[in-house]
């Protein structure tokens, strides 16, 4: 049994399910940070909750969601399903793009993604000769304008390539001056192999400079046939090269599953040994991927369970919600997270929880937040009550999320009644 507490703390949630094969614990919230967990704590809080049994996991976490282009699909649809579709719908979308404007669709998600559960998000705003610092200015401004609901962490992103779009480079070394936290890449948006690769040395130099970290959009394609995508070996030479071990993460890798066994075995080894993290965008990846198959049409998702057999830390993410990429969402990573169980051969207590993991503790390493995160004394209070009681149901019962805690603080709350009526019941009875 934990320690006696020494006064009475902010809140107390009591009889929490933190594991299927554990007893029932109480957690104790004060100043904003878990102060004690353990069974029956005799210390008091200011506010009690009952969980009665039901599971309390760390507050889940976005690691990849393009907010500056989020809901808009409403204004134009993808034409033919495609990457190049996409980026052709999005581009020319964007050239009427202001800050209000990807402030408003970008709030709307983001009060979904606290109703769903979610305490952190790093964000992917473009930044390129079309839209400019636009999506970086309004994702500032929420930034701050959230800070006590939601971490948002923001990622210069140049969606339109560096070389053929000359102006790129400057404009992210602006957005890393004005507050951007991580600096993004788009290794496969360039002409040539040898122009992905220097697309790759530019943003490696320019991480060096601001000392941020990276998260780079790579591989994104069926299959390796076009060595454009087909980067992660350089990549993962260049972050050993470089130094910047454990400060690289690369989202989508879809091409990955469409290399030889021995092929990928290799650079999985290779991203293992340089700490690169891995992100897969199931949503997104399935939808665009496959386009031109007419049989057997491919998954188009990065193998998942070989990543973690390799070591490397692998989380997932929405990505893009009801536009040209993904014309699906609700912000709901539960709900991705089941689907990318359902898309990858993920079944059973053990690959559901480790998905869980995929969108809390890996997703924390993923963005750098793992030193202060977690379901431990002394981490941030970033909590969710779900409404099932076994945490291998967080995917599987598609659970409300009854109560949200970020900091300690109270952020979104959900109560739902459904009854079932049976046969020989008059529910007119029971007025």
């Amino acid at each position: 049994m934990a320690d006696p507490l020494p006064h009475t703390v902010d809140l107390m949630l009591r009889a929490a399910r933190i594991a299927d094969d554990a007893e029932l614990v109480d957690i104790a919230i004060d100043g904003g940070v878990i102060t004690a967990i353990g069974p029956a704590l005799t210390g008091r809080g200011a506010e009690e909750i009952d969980c009665a049994g039901r599971v309390v996991i760390p507050g889940l976490i976005e690691s990849h969601v393009h907010l500056d282009k989020a809901l808009l699909d409403a204004e134009k649809s993808n034409p033919d399903g495609t990457l190049a579709g996409a980026i052709s719908v999005t581009a020319e979308l964007k050239r009427g793009f202001t800050v209000a404007a990807i402030r408003d669709r970008a709030r709307r998600v983001l009060d979904m993604a606290i109703g769903n559960g979610t305490t952190a998000i790093r964000a992917h705003p473009d930044v390129d000769p079309i839209v400019g610092l636009r999506g970086v200015t309004a994702l500032l401004d929420l930034r701050e304008e959230y800070r006590d609901r939601l971490d948002i962490q923001i990622v210069a992103f140049p969606q339109e390539g560096i070389l053929q779009a000359p102006g790129t480079l400057d404009l992210l070394r602006e957005s890393l001056h004005a507050g951007a936290d991580v600096l993004g890449g788009c290794a496969y948006n360039e002409r040539t192999v040898e122009d992905c690769r220097r697309h790759i040395d530019l943003i490696f130099g320019l991480a060096a400079e601001f000392d941020v970290p990276l998260d780079i959009h790579a591989d994104f394609a069926d299959d390796a046939t076009d060595p454009r995508y087909a980067m992660a070996d350089y990549i993962a030479e260049v972050t050993e090269r470089t130094g910047r071990h454990g400060r690289v993460t690369l989202g989508h890798m879809t091409s990955l599953a469409g290399r030889p066994r021995a092929d990928r075995a290799r650079i999985l080894e290779q991203l293992a040994a340089s700490g690169i993290s891995v992100v897969p965008l199931p949503a997104t990846d399935m939808h665009l991927g496959g386009r031109s198959d007419v049989t057997n049409v491919r998954r188009g998702i990065a193998p998942i369970r070989e990543l973690w057999q390799a070591g490397i830390t692998t989380a997932y993410s929405s990505n893009n919600i009801r536009n040209a990429f993904t014309p699906y969402g609700n912000a709901d990573i539960l709900d991705i997270g089941l689907f990318l169980a359902q898309t990858a051969h993920l079944s059973g207590p053990d690959d559901l929880t480790r998905v869980l993991a995929m969108a809390t503790t890996e997703a924390a390493r993923t963005i750098g937040i793992s030193e202060r995160y977690g379901l431990r004394v002394g981490a941030a209070a970033d909590l969710v009550v779900l409404s099932t009681r076994r945490v291998e149901g967080a995917l599987l019962d598609r659970p409300d999320r009854n109560y949200v805690f970020k900091s300690g603080r109270l952020t979104a709350r959900t109560t739902r009644v459904q009854e079932v009526i049976r046969n020989n019941e008059n529910p007119r009875d029971k007025n």
